[in-house]
Parts: C-alpha cells; sequence; structure tokens
C-alpha cells in the first residue's frame, strides 16, 4: 500500500514512488518497471512499442484519448526492433508503458528530461478527458500519451526510451516568493562567482528568476546553435557522437552580448549556479517576455541533489537553456533574465540524490551539449 504520512504536503521522494509501483498505483501491465528509471522526485516514463502519425495535435476534453486519435491519425509506426524515424515538425502520439491509478489526493506532473529538450525535441503528456497538458489531475485512472515533436533534428526513437518524467505530489507543495527568499537566506540556492546571490540580488515573480551567461570561455564561446539539414540523429545508439555536424559553437559579440536568429534554437547557460537542497525539488519555467519575442527552456524538473553538496567541495550547477527567438532577431544580453525556478517541498528527503547516488549527466556541467554528444569539443 501507499501509505503517506498524514496531514504532509510535498513532492513524493524515491522511495514513496517505489511503494506507487509495488502498490499498482504506477503500473506498466506485463511489464516491469526498472528500478533504475526511479529518480530522486520523479520516475522516468518509457516508449511503448508504437507510435502514431497524427495530421496535428489534440487534447481529448470529455472524451477518450483512443478515440479521438482515430480521426487524426495518419500513420501507425512499430517501436520495437530498430525503432523508427521522426521527422521534424510533424507530430507523434505515443502510448507510454506507464499508467496510473492515482489516489484520491495525489495528483501528477509530467515534463520532458533534459536530454530531451536539448535535442529541441518537444513533448507533452496527454490523458484521458482532459483539457491541458502534462498536469494529471488527482484520482485519474488510465494511459498515458506522450506528444513527439522533433523541432531540429530528425531523430530515430525505439520502444523503451525515456523521453519524459513524471512527479507525483500531495496538498500544496509550492513555494511562494518570500518562502524561496526565506529559504535561500536560511540555505543558499543560487550561487555566483563571489558566493551565494545577495537576497538583494534575488528577482521573485511566482519564481526565482535566472540570468543568461554571455561571457562564456576564455575564447568568448556562449553556447550553441542547432544546424540545419543536420544528419539523422540516431537516439537508439549507446555513446556520445561528435557534435559537429548538429551544433555550430556561437561566440559573444562586444559587449558581452549576442543576436539570436529568428527561430533557430540555441543552448546556453545560466550566469548562476543552482542548489537543489534534499527538501526542494524545483522545475524550470518557460518565460515569455511581454513581446512575445523569445522563450526559453523546454525540459523541467530539476531533482534533490542537483547542484548540491553537502561537504561545501562544490557550490551549484549551471544550468543549460534552450532558447528560441520567435519573428524577428533578438538581441539578448549577459545577465538578462531569461528563465525562471518554481519550487516544491518535499514530503519527505527522498533516499537518493541527483549526482550522489544517480547516474547523472550534469552535475557540475560546464556546457549546454546534452549527453547524447562528446562535449567540450571547441
Amino acid at each position: 500500500m501507499l501509505t503517506l504520512p498524514p496531514g504532509r504536503e510535498g513532492v513524493l521522494p524515491s522511495h514513496y514512488l517505489a511503494q506507487a509501483i509495488e502498490s499498482g498505483f504506477i503500473d506498466a501491465g506485463r511489464f516491469t518497471i526498472p528500478a533504475e528509471n526511479i529518480q530522486p522526485a520523479s520516475l522516468d516514463l518509457r516508449l511503448g512499442e508504437v507510435a502514431y502519425r497524427i495530421r496535428c495535435s489534440f487534447l481529448p476534453g470529455k472524451d477518450d484519448v483512443e478515440r479521438r486519435l482515430k480521426d487524426v491519425t495518419i500513420d501507425r509506426l512499430d517501436l520495437r526492433g530498430d525503432g523508427v524515424v521522426l521527422e521534424t515538425n510533424r507530430p507523434y502520439l505515443i502510448p507510454l508503458k506507464e499508467q496510473l491509478k492515482l489516489p484520491e489526493g495525489v495528483r501528477a506532473k509530467a515534463n520532458p528530461k533534459s536530454s530531451t529538450g536539448r535535442l529541441d525535441v518537444f513533448t507533452r503528456v496527454i490523458t484521458d478527458r482532459s483539457y491541458q497538458f502534462d498536469e494529471i489531475v488527482t484520482g485519474y485512472e488510465g494511459r498515458l500519451y506522450l506528444e513527439v515533436v522533433p523541432l531540429s533534428f530528425t531523430v530515430r526513437v525505439r520502444e523503451d526510451l525515456t523521453l519524459n518524467q513524471l512527479r507525483l505530489s500531495v496538498g500544496r507543495s509550492e513555494l511562494s516568493d518570500q518562502e524561496i527568499r526565506d529559504f535561500h537566506h536560511q540555505q543558499p540556492i543560487l550561487h555566483g562567482s563571489g558566493g551565494p546571490v545577495p537576497d538583494e540580488d534575488l528577482v521573485t515573480s511566482n519564481g526565482l528568476f535566472l540570468s543568461l551567461d554571455l561571457k562564456g570561455d576564455d575564447k568568448g564561446y556562449i553556447g550553441y546553435r542547432a544546424r540545419e539539414n543536420a544528419p539523422l540523429l540516431d537516439l537508439t545508439l549507446p555513446g556520445a557522437i561528435e557534435p559537429e555536424a548538429y551544433w555550430e559553437p556561437v561566440r559573444h559579440e562586444e559587449f558581452d552580448r549576442v543576436v539570436l536568429t529568428e527561430q533557430k534554437f540555441y543552448l546556453l547557460m545560466s550566469e548562476e549556479a543552482v542548489a537543489i537542497p534534499p527538501s526542494l525539488a524545483s522545475e524550470m519555467t518557460a518565460y515569455d517576455p511581454t513581446s512575445g519575442e523569445l522563450r526559453t527552456h523546454y525540459a523541467g524538473f530539476f531533482d534533490p541533489g542537483f547542484g548540491y553538496d553537502p561537504q561545501g567541495r562544490f557550490h551549484g550547477s549551471k544550468a543549460a537553456l534552450e532558447v528560441r527567438a520567435h519573428d524577428v532577431p533578438f538581441m539578448i544580453e549577459h545577465g538578462q533574465r531569461v528563465c525562471k525556478l518554481t519550487f516544491e517541498r518535499m514530503l519527505e528527503e527522498p533516499r537518493i540524490l541527483y549526482g550522489r547516488d544517480t547516474g547523472s549527466s550534469y552535475q557540475q556541467q560546464q556546457e549546454a551539449l546534452g549527453k547524447h554528444f562528446l562535449r567540450g569539443r571547441h
């Protein structure tokens, strides 16, 4: 049984996720959910055996996904074996292996994995009888469907790949801006080159803002831009590959700024380093300026332990930022605030931490490329 502490609120940690699986609240039918897919505050979800190429995205509303799917399906693809190629700017819907039977009071939220966002692969979860993406209401019982749209690269995927994650929570888990400030004062969340970011320099508005590092390295390199007409990116292959055919290194201009080319995808880094302690979970949220010219960050969850070291050997890890200008070229400058972190309290501290107990690709990361690529190449 999933036995939660009475009166407690927050995100369910790894040991409660394991209980949810054992109790059948998270189930995969004839498939076993691998223990290694359980993260400190989230669960990696796996692609099922088939994918549907669809002519448009949709939300089911009062209907079931399967019924609405029949109206928009163009082709049915087999993800078993060698998998299939997903073309850019075409939507696909893939039933996931995991399904839910949530108890009353427990809700769920899904987000792309960081590695997925860094590939400019757009994903979001659809559930039966829902009017929203990624948010799964308390008591939901049914399948999970992942909409997948590769935006920069044509990719190959197959059954059992994990492109997104699920987080469970109960009660009011979100921290208010004042609670974020109070927590940072006691246990710093953001760090600069000179130590914790001073309280008076924190910028909050329904979350904590991060800014851009456009100083870069000693040669002025600040990140990467996705190349046009890149070769097939095979996500089914083991190991990291050379990035040159997929990514163009980007250098800053004079005065530590850069002009983003419209509709191009960039990977940049935050100026601040982020430390998520065991008692908190975090999510990066997209920030759209009032002008609507800039979109940042597709991937979401930061698990407890990201950038955190109780021994104090390092203080935070920089965040990778996925950035795209919309309709016109857009200038950004060093220190410009482009995205924000929201925070939730954990129901209990997890028994495993990001970086310490998991195979973490991005702890103390120095550049923005994802784990599919060899890093430090320019």
